[in-house]
């Protein structure tokens, strides 16, 4: 293929993902977006394979095979559960593509360059591999917090600021050793320590943020995956990589900002020591006695309220309930209920986990509203539904001034009518807080796993 034609395929790509990006921001569109993407991407990988640059065919088949086997097993076998700490991992893919391209261009003999060109190679070599550690390490991180293979509570040490910067500084150091250095063939050295330091910023930075703080984590690697993919397409100089790399990363960019406004936090701070860095002291102790309710107690406040609002968390998810609530849920709009779903940003533990749930059961996109078209009609709400969610209706975060989520805005749900949560036990959320929500008078608490709960109410909703 002619690089005319490569560069021409390159261009439509680059508009099928940008057409990908404006899919995805409204639930109507985002399987239309999807698509875009898809063929964005297959005709990428097409213009590449056929492309001039390409002197092995037989190694490129079997890395095909191997990575699209890869995505299929995972595509196929992943439960809507684990998408948080799948994405996590693939992003650390990218990262360490990043590093692996970054040191194969420092090693390439067949690279010659002079003077200013060199330069710029030299610091497109040593910036992609830099982003691409940090990218790598804190994404295996996050994948071991969502996958609860190790704690989600944050890990605060003493300095963690100054040691932040100590690292930060000693880059930047090395940096310019390995710019002095690499004209004498000694730059692997400053390049490999700076690469140990990357590693274990990535590490430290992910460790001090609560869980939280997860979905903004996950938003933010995204971000990181798209930066290490822009250095990684300098290092090839390939354009393509080069745009997309910096679509994704303004976007997760941007999608992070997002939201550390709505749960009212500054992003540098979140980033630098998560939920809790700012507390006064110890959070309030949870004193009440909690009134537990049945299905068919439950089947019965649903058949007399008239606006009931479905608050869905991680534990729908967990329990694979959606299907059933949407049942529910068109069983009650048939009786003339008005029927909403209740969607906080950071609902879940990865941004817009609950709007994939929800649309992967089916529910019509005009009755989920997010956090704030809501918060100011609980008056008119009879009766609440929250199934598996702690941290996003704690009144904890509006009135304790203590508590590691406190200034996050909240679904205000107690404000309704009556508000049913579906819990299997009284565990604290992911964020390790304790709820009130749970001992106020007009809340009740039906027991077990969400589906199971959910069924029976389904059955008493029909009887």
């Amino acid at each position: 293929m002619s690089h005319s034609l490569v560069t021409m395929s390159y261009i439509i790509a680059s508009i099928l993902f940008i057409l990908s990006l404006s899919g995805l921001s409204k639930q109507e569109t985002a399987r239309r977006g999807n698509y875009y993407g898809m063929l964005g991407m297959a005709i990428a990988i097409a213009a590449t394979a056929f492309s001039a640059s390409v002197t092995s065919y037989t190694t490129l088949i079997v890395a095909l095979a191997i990575g699209g086997a890869i995505g299929a097993r995972a595509a196929l076998k992943v439960e809507m559960t684990q998408m948080p700490e799948l994405v996590a991992i693939m992003h650390s893919l990218v990262g360490m593509a990043a590093v692996l391209v970054g040191y194969a261009n420092f090693m390439d003999s067949t690279i010659v360059l002079h003077g200013v060109e060199r330069t710029i190679h030299e610091i497109e070599i040593y910036i992609g591999i830099l982003i691409g550690a940090v990218t790598f390490s804190g994404s295996v991180i996050a994948f071991c917090k969502l996958s609860e293979k190790i704690s989600g509570k944050p890990l605060l040490l003493p300095g963690r600021h100054w040691f932040n910067l100590l690292l930060l500084i000693a880059a930047v150091v090395l940096g310019g050793v390995f710019l002095q250095q690499t004209e004498n063939g000694l730059g692997i050295v400053p390049l490999a320590i700076m690469t140990g330091i990357a590693l274990v910023f990535g590490v430290h930075m992910v460790m001090a943020i609560g869980g939280a703080d997860m979905p903004v984590v996950v938003s933010m690697l995204n971000s990181y995956s798209g930066w290490a993919a822009a250095a990684t397409g300098f290092m090839l100089s390939n354009d393509l990589l080069i745009v997309t790399g910096a679509l994704v990363g303004s976007s997760g960019a941007i999608l992070s900002y997002i939201m550390c406004r709505a749960m009212n936090r500054n992003f540098i701070s979140v980033i630098a020591g998560g939920f809790g860095t700012a507390a006064g002291g110890e959070a309030a102790v949870i004193e009440g006695e909690v009134q537990p309710i049945d299905a068919d107690e439950t089947a019965s406040l649903l058949l007399e309220a008239k606006n009931i609002m479905i608050i869905p968390g991680y534990g729908m998810a967990v329990a694979q309930a959606q299907h059933t609530v949407n049942e529910i849920t068109k069983l009650l709009k048939e009786k003339g209920k008005k029927v909403g779903f209740g969607i906080h940003p950071v609902a879940g533990r990865m941004p817009g986990h609950m709007n994939v749930l929800l649309a992967e059961a089916k529910v019509p996109y005009d009755i989920v509203y997010e956090m704030d078209e809501i918060n100011e009609d609980w008056a008119h709400v009879d009766v609440s539904i929250v199934i598996g969610a702690n941290d996003i209706v704690n009144p904890s975060a509006l009135d304790d001034p203590n508590s590691p989520i406190a200034g996050m805005p909240v679904l205000e749900c107690w404000k309704g009518g009556t508000t049913i949560v579906l819990k299997r036990s009284m565990a604290s959320g992911y964020a390790g807080v304790g709820n009130p929500l749970f001992v106020l008078e007009n809340t009740r608490m039906l027991f077990g796993d969400a589906n199971a709960t959910m069924q029976a109410v389904l059955k008493a909703l029909k009887g």
